[in-house]
């Protein structure tokens, strides 16, 4: 079982809900703490009350937006000097941090504090309460992907009267936190925190429980959620991440016994008040991000577009799951964070925003008297502190912007809570493991992704042997749903979808994947099967050659991957008698299959794009369409859009063409063998060499229009780029299969080339052109693809690390960049790997391409693409894979009168590139996570496996790595590094370095130092985890690099 911890709720303001009740009048309150705390704590007291006095004066009292939430919690003002303050939302406590007017004194309410705190000390021995009830447990710590041993978050379940066993628990929790005993890894990060739970009585947990009956939710998620609590009878007072807890009480509680289920997560505001509080500018709505190495830390975009919003822990989040729209209400800046606007460090958002060595620092100090709350042992306490000292001095520049960095490099970063869920984004179903309670009425399902929860689940939805045999399914992967999470449980409730099989399993794994990311991998039904042509083989109706352009004549080819089967693009290349060309692109002409408003186009436009996994592709429209009808085949009549330029061989645009037209590709090249065509301008191909091809076009004519493709791209290419585009390459894992098992037997870097330049090149000319000609004609309906500039903050944070680091780097545009890039950096066999983790910085800071619909965004200049640097860009090249495309296919048939008007909204065009933008980022996750189950399989079946890596992180504790040989990025952890004696980390400006100094393995000889700083070389073994499908990278000594 793990060890008790503190709570963790120390970030947010006193809650203060309908649902409690009075104290008794103020006269007792003074009563007991003149009896209680008299002399030294009084003092102490009185201290700490003259220096909040004086931090008010400074302008921080409440602010407007606590008073408008106090106004909210229908609360008479003559009574809310009555109420109990309930601080299990709030580690610190400051005037500032309380809901209240301007009448109410701060000394009134800190006593009142006090002294419900304080009163009735025996009262816990009486009740029973034991420490688990009062403590929340760490969640057990387990392996990330990355290898990061993650911890849990704690939430405070405390009971009342708990003021007497509060100091003794602090000194238990941070003993406890120095031990592992989780059986699912061997350390966590700790930090004590100190409970700060107001204290009631026995009769007024009986009205809090009457008010609850009486008061509805305020959001339609707490009213289900709720209804599934009431009926499932499970243990809510458990802290999300911790065993069941033992004593009586507890027992009692779970039987549906008397005592009061406390409220962990504050209810959601009503609608309207979110509209309001939206409109007038007092919550922020967002999409909000967990960061998957440290879960408690979370992220939702800032408007202002200068540095993310951060919200600590489970109960800021307020039930929300990553990717979910929400709504946040920002804290008091006392709550905000002091944090390091650090480049070069991990994290979702603001790299490693928190200040991890601060803690360690701190956290072993002797505590004040209880009396100062918010002097407890809390790493967010002395973040909140650390402000309040900077603005009681004279830095007023820090109030007026607080995102500007300090002389120390610190900045202040907003922190939020969640009020509010707009749009539920996450799939809500999760892969993991059952694990069973003894004397529960439920199992405990615990996701591998740990920015999820654990999960209830009714033994009568599990396996009918689970309760009597539960080792047999300690490696079976489960999908399990989630169906409720009420507001005073720390467990969501779900039902187990699916059994997978074995964890460590390929297809089992696969399907777990394609499940959480919310993939639709299900068989079309007949309703949409029925949309497809019935006669078969499909010919093309003789009505419809009438109204397209034939060039089932013209050299057209298609250069795709060798397992390519979904081929949606084709060239043609000719030579004019004035020297020029003749270009074409032709696209496959999947709008004329699937037309607007039936099923198929409804299961199109929700699947929104293909899913390409290492061993399968999820196809996006049914394979008929796919494969055969809409794939440019060769020796096979084919329905495309084709655009058509006349072209000088500089690659001056002299015209250009649109229209529907029929092809006949004459050859189905891959990228090998138009690489071997441009590698070997004067070699005479044999049919052998190639695939088979048609007879009216002689290799010679195919292997000349490939070269001349080759020549005219490359003068396109470089005037993009002089004209100032950015591409950013990163490494890229490719594998080869068994055919018979489809299991890994080797895997290499994937090599980008010219023939994959070449059809790059014309595929951009194709959608550039492509989106000027809808937006001309529709203005208001264009669906184009725009590409917001880098986070200007993260940029400045990155030059300056680049100055420190002496790399010459020119970050003021795109094209800046791409030149930067590009400059040796260095002249030696390691070249090519700076130049990688370079990118992979820069990259950092860069935003995602989104689809959206030109009448929803009124500013043109927000059209803009900034690494095509173009002002106007969209995709119509791949319409068998992206349902973007297919609306693009419909605009521009429209617009040329031979397709019907396109029957969407504004709004519904938008709607839909929204959808799209989100379908794109899930499938580009379930690729990388393909790639690395297999990556995994083959470590585990074939290491372990040496390489050189080159360091392209640098943390306080534990440094990123690119491994050279497989082109995978892995974290490596000091602490868990054999033969290191010790380390140290230091910091100058933004360059974060790491001396790690190694056990002689001479006793007799002095202890190495190694220096661990970005480019540093280093060698790493890549061994597999004991987990199914992890490894970790192993840092070997020094000595063995130098052997």
């Amino acid at each position: 079982m793990d060890p008790p911890l503190p709570p963790k709720n120390r970030n947010r303001e006193p809650k203060r809900s309908q649902n409690q009740s009075s104290t008794p009048p103020q006269k007792d309150a003074y009563a007991r703490l003149l009896s209680q705390h008299c002399s030294s704590k009084f003092s102490l007291y009185l201290e700490q009350y003259a220096k909040d006095t004086a931090f008010q004066r400074e302008g921080n009292g409440p602010t407007t937006l606590l008073k408008v939430q106090s106004d909210r919690q229908n609360i008479p003002q003559r009574k809310r000097d009555q109420v109990p303050n309930d601080f299990s939302d709030s580690s610190d406590f400051s005037p500032s941090s309380m809901k209240s007017k301007g009448e109410e004194s701060s000394l009134s309410l800190y006593m009142e504090k006090l002294s419900t705190r304080s009163a009735q000390p025996d009262c816990e021995r009486k009740q029973g309460v034991s420490d688990r009830q009062r403590w929340g447990q760490r969640r057990d710590t387990a392996t990330s992907h990355d290898g990061d041993v993650e911890s849990g978050e704690e939430l405070s379940t405390l009971k009342p009267n708990d003021s007497r066993k509060h100091q003794k628990q602090q000194k238990k929790s941070k003993d406890s936190n120095r031990e592992v005993t989780s059986k699912e890894a061997d350390s966590f990060v700790g930090h004590p925190q100190s409970p700060k739970k107001a204290s009631t009585s026995g009769q007024e947990q009986e009205k809090m429980k009457k008010l609850k009956k009486k008061n509805l939710p305020k959001h339609p998620e707490e009213e289900k959620s709720r209804e599934g609590t009431s009926k499932s009878g499970f243990d809510s007072q458990m802290s999300p991440y911790a065993s069941s807890a033992n004593s009586p009480a507890e027992k009692s509680k779970n039987k549906g016994g008397r005592g009061s289920k406390k409220q962990v997560f504050e209810s959601y505001m009503a609608f309207e008040e979110v509209s309001h509080g939206l409109k007038r500018g007092e919550l922020i709505q967002g999409q909000l991000r967990i960061n998957p190495k440290k879960y408690h830390e979370a992220f939702v975009p800032s408007p202002d577009d200068i540095r993310d919003i951060f919200l600590d822990g489970i109960v800021a989040r307020n039930r929300a799951l990553n990717g979910d729209i929400v709504v946040v209400q920002i804290l008091p800046r006392e709550q905000w964070k002091v944090v390091r606007s650090d480049t070069d460090c991990d994290g979702t958002s603001e790299s490693e925003s928190l200040k991890e060595n601060m803690v360690q620092k701190k956290t072993a100090r002797t505590p004040r008297p209880d009396v100062t709350v918010e002097d407890q042992h809390s790493d967010q306490d002395e973040l909140i502190r650390k402000v309040q000292n900077t603005t009681l001095t004279d830095t007023e520049e820090l109030l007026e912007d607080p995102s500007t960095p300090q002389p120390n490099g610190e900045i202040l970063q907003k922190t939020a809570k969640v009020v509010y869920i707009v749009e539920k984004k996450h799939s809500r179903a999760v892969t993991g493991f059952l694990k069973f309670l003894p004397d529960k009425p439920f199992a405990m399902f615990s996701p591998v992704d740990h920015r999820v929860p654990r999960i209830n689940v009714f033994l009568a939805d599990c396996p009918e042997d689970f309760s009597s045999r539960p080792g047999d399914y300690s490696n079976t992967l489960f999908i399990c749903r989630i169906t409720s999470w009420a507001a005073d449980s720390n467990f969501a409730e779900g039902q187990l979808a699916k059994t997978l099989g074995q964890a460590g399993e390929i297809e089992p794994e696969t399907e777990g994947i394609l499940i959480e990311y919310d993939v639709d991998f299900s068989e079309f039904s007949d309703e949409v099967l029925d949309c497809l042509p019935k006669n078969l083989p499909w010919t093309i109706p003789p009505e419809e050659m009438r109204k397209r352009r034939d060039l089932r004549k013209e050299c057209i080819f298609t250069i795709d991957p060798s397992t390519a089967r979904d081929l949606d693009d084709a060239l043609s290349c000719k030579q004019l008698p004035d020297g020029n060309f003749e270009v074409g692109v032709h696209i496959a002409d999947v709008s004329y299959f699937v037309g607007e408003d039936n099923a198929l186009d409804a299961i199109a436009s929700q699947r929104a794009t293909s899913v390409y996994m290492v061993q399968k592709v999820i196809p996006m429209l049914p394979r008929l369409l796919c494969e055969e009808l809409c794939s440019l085949n060769p020796l096979t009549d084919r329905l495309t859009f084709s655009v058509i330029w006349k072209i000088t061989p500089e690659g001056k645009i002299l015209s250009e063409w649109f229209g529907r037209s029929v092809i006949r590709s004459c050859v189905k090249l891959s990228y090998d063998h138009a690489q071997s065509m441009i590698e070997a301008p004067e070699k005479m191909f044999s049919a052998e060499e190639l695939p088979p091809a048609d007879p009216e076009h002689p290799i010679d004519e195919i292997h000349q229009a490939v070269l001349n493709l080759h020549s005219i791209a490359k003068n396109l290419r470089a005037q993009r780029f002089s004209g100032g585009a950015l591409r950013l390459d990163q490494l890229k894992l490719s594998f080869t299969l068994d055919k018979e098992t489809m299991m890994p037997q080797g895997c290499y870097v994937y090599q980008y080339r010219d023939s994959n330049k070449l059809v790059e090149e014309f595929m951009l000319l194709a959608n550039i052109a492509t989106a000027h000609h809808i937006y001309s004609r529709f203005p208001e309906l264009a669906l184009l693809r725009r590409h917001p500039p880098p986070k200007t903050k993260m940029v400045d944070e990155l030059q300056e690390l680049c100055d420190q680091l002496g790399i010459d780097i020119d970050l003021s545009s795109a094209g800046a960049l791409h030149k930067s890039l590009n400059t040796t950096l260095g002249d030696d066999e390691y070249t090519t790997a700076r130049k990688e983790v370079l990118t992979h910085m820069c990259s950092r800071p860069m935003q995602m391409a989104l689809y959206f619909c030109t009448g929803a965004l009124k500013d043109a200049q927000l059209f803009k693409h900034y690494a095509l640097n173009v002002p106007l860009y969209t995709h119509f090249t791949s319409p068998i894979r992206r349902y973007a495309d297919i609306i693009v296919h419909r605009l521009l048939a429209s617009s040329l009168n031979c397709g019907p008007n396109l029957g969407l909204s504004t709004e519904e065009v938008q709607k839909q590139a929204s959808h799209c933008n989100d379908k794109k980022t899930l499938s580009k996750r379930v690729q990388e996570l393909s790639s690395e189950l297999f990556f995994g399989v083959f470590v585990k079946d074939c290491g372990p496996l040496d390489s050189e890596a080159m360091v392209m992180g640098v943390l306080d504790q534990s440094f990123d790595v690119l491994v050279l040989r497989y082109g995978v990025q892995k974290r490596i952890y000091c602490k868990s590094v054999a033969g290191l004696e010790s380390f140290h980390h230091r910091k100058v400006g933004k360059k974060s370095e790491l001396t790690l100094v190694w056990t002689p393995e001479d006793p007799e000889k002095a202890s190495e130092e190694q220096v661990i700083s970005i480019f540093t070389l280093v060698e790493v073994q890549l061994k597999a985890d004991g987990a199914p499908m992890k490894y970790s990278a192993v840092l070997k000594r020094p000595e063995e690099n130098k052997s």
